[in-house]
């Protein structure tokens, strides 16, 4: 997905349920992927286009005012970080420029957060449950809906792509 990305994208914040006793390896697995930084998110830092930012495990991320913030606050949906806590927060600093995106995963956590950022304007991507691993997220989002794209993960980059370089936001 993030090979398919232009070179002046919006920055990229992921979330991903994690053990809280392991560091999280995604950000070297995704600098393979891309040219773009990717780093794991610190408080406080700036969100900047053109960078990808990993949540750090057993913290939340939220967006205030185009800065990361990390809370240690209680579970949501048995999880932190919550992928909801994190697209309520950028569907309120966004609004219609927010993008969600919900991938395989096994609880409904980011279903409230889609919800969101559709009522913001923004845009709601879920992958295709029949291409996940876990389907049950995915399809939890897609159940509220306010999902605007059903895809297989090979082809989220390109749509990412095509809506924001043409700025077609729906189809």
């Amino acid at each position: 997905m993030l090979g398919d990305l232009g070179p002046q994208f919006p920055a990229i914040v992921v979330v991903q349920h994690l053990d809280p006793r392991h560091k999280s390896q995604l950000p070297g697995l995704l600098s393979r992927k891309t040219r773009k930084p990717v780093k794991q998110a610190e408080d406080g830092e700036p969100v900047l286009p053109g960078n990808i930012y990993i949540g750090p495990p057993d913290e939340h991320v939220l967006i205030s005012k185009s800065k990361i913030q990390l809370a240690h606050s209680r579970l949501i949906r048995f999880s932190r970080p919550s992928i909801d806590v994190m697209f309520v927060s950028v569907a309120a600093t966004y609004g219609d420029r927010a993008i969600g995106i919900i991938l395989s995963g096994s609880n409904r956590d980011g279903s409230d957060g889609i919800a969101a950022i559709k009522r913001a304007g923004g845009i709601t991507i879920a992958q295709d449950p029949a291409t996940a691993e876990f389907r049950v997220m995915p399809q939890a989002a897609i159940d509220t809906g306010c999902v605007d794209f059903v895809l297989p993960l090979g082809k989220m980059g390109e749509a990412l792509s095509e809506l924001l370089v043409k700025g077609n936001r729906r189809k």
